[in-house]
């Protein structure tokens, strides 16, 4: 397993994008490879991609750490977590995790948050199994039309 920071976009990487997606989610739209280019710029989103050697070096999964500053400090949240289907169960969600783990830490950060929905249940297993602790706290989405 070869995990590595997205720190540039080519057709490769978007198009892992285009199919990695869909997995994860049946409502979030695909993003462009403006957007990943923008992401991979910033400095404060980390993209981390997991390449699989049984599959030829093709990117099986990604994870991204987001780092933000608000009056009460530097805050990181790790989103989109996904893996392909065909690879899972091998210890890529497990390393992309652990990527943005070790960034956070690189950072400085004291701690970080994600939110897994209740129905993906082995991702909710692994987290634990990591050492996070579920929150005792709501989350609440406003949706612009």
């Amino acid at each position: 397993m070869h995990i590595h920071e997205m720190l540039q976009v080519n057709e490769e990487i978007s198009q892992s994008f285009q199919r990695l997606i869909p997995q994860l989610s049946d409502y979030s739209s695909l993003p462009s490879r403006e957007s990943l280019m923008e992401m991979a710029a910033n400095g404060e989103t980390f993209v981390y991609l997991a390449r699989h050697p049984d599959s030829e070096g093709r990117i099986v999964g990604s994870a991204t750490l987001v780092v933000f500053q608000t009056p009460t400090g530097v805050h990181g949240w790790i989103e989109d977590v996904v893996v392909d289907k065909v690879v899972r169960r091998q210890g890529v969600g497990r390393a992309l995790t652990e990527a943005c783990l070790v960034k956070a830490r690189e950072l400085g950060l004291l701690d970080v948050n994600l939110t897994s929905r209740p129905s993906r249940i082995a991702a909710n297993r692994l987290y634990q199994a990591m050492g996070f602790v579920r929150r005792d706290t709501n989350v609440y989405r406003f949706a612009f039309d």
